[in-house]
């Protein structure tokens, strides 16, 4: 399949038989407030609009908050056949954590519902603790989610005041943690992680286990399988592109 980032930029736009033949792969950087569907419209739009077909399958391979930046992976034509093959792919992100208070969300999509003492957490205690969050274990995905419960988004029983069902626990594995730079209560951290792990709810659990509080401040994938977001397309780039 045809794959489309910045290094195939400069390349004329392929024909619209692409489409039927073996599909095309788009690498985009997600712009932060735009949610993943916006994304998948904005495309759709487009290529419709530039082929002169009327359907066109376009799909995503893992949903990316609004408050969140980097690599979206789209699928267009034939090559939506494979997204599951991409969504499995082992994901990067880099995500600032902020020590010492609490959202509801677990990010800035809320105002802070609780404050802590952090002055305690010293980078030697961060390094010796996020070593516990190697490996498999269990997590508790936000109340504020796109997880699915009896056909209904986890983020719509908790914006509109309904009773939330128990959150499933989902098996998930975190490969690596790096701290990049620590200046307290700031923390940035990189992180090399399985498909279905919340780094809002990493954030959460840190903040649970340095017996203090935190909550995501900026989140941005960095990677996806071998794709990168430093290959990515803007959506200006991508814009132009099918001009």
């Amino acid at each position: 399949m045809l794959i489309l980032n910045k290094h195939t930029l400069h390349e004329p736009p392929p024909g619209a038989d692409i489409l039927s033949l073996e599909g095309m792969v788009l690498c985009i950087d997600k712009p932060l407030t735009w949610t993943s569907a916006d994304v998948v419209r904005k495309i759709r739009f487009r290529l419709q609009r530039y082929y002169q077909i009327k359907k066109i399958k376009v799909g995503h391979t893992g949903t990316l908050d609004p408050l969140a930046t980097g690599l979206m992976i789209v699928c267009v034509g034939k090559a939506t056949r494979d997204s599951d093959v991409f969504q499995a792919q082992d994901k990067e992100y880099l995500a600032g954590i902020q020590f010492g208070a609490t959202t509801p969300s677990f990010d800035l999509e809320h105002e802070t519902d609780a404050t802590y003492l952090w002055e305690h957490i010293t980078r030697k205690r961060l390094e010796e603790k996020i070593k516990d969050f190697l490996g498999e274990q269990f997590q508790i995905p936000p109340v504020y989610s796109a997880k699915v419960i009896d056909g209904i988004r986890a983020y719509e029983y908790a914006r509109q005041g309904m009773e939330t069902p128990e959150m499933k626990k989902n098996l998930i594995r975190i490969n690596a943690l790096e701290i990049i730079d620590y200046s307290p209560p700031l923390l940035t951290l990189r992180i090399t992680c399985s498909r279905g792990t919340y780094v809002r709810a990493l954030a959460r659990d840190l903040g649970v286990a340095l017996e203090s509080g935190a909550h995501l401040i900026s989140l941005r994938r960095s990677g996806s399988g071998t794709f990168r977001a430093d290959d990515a397309l803007t959506i200006e780039e991508f814009e132009k592109l099918f001009i």
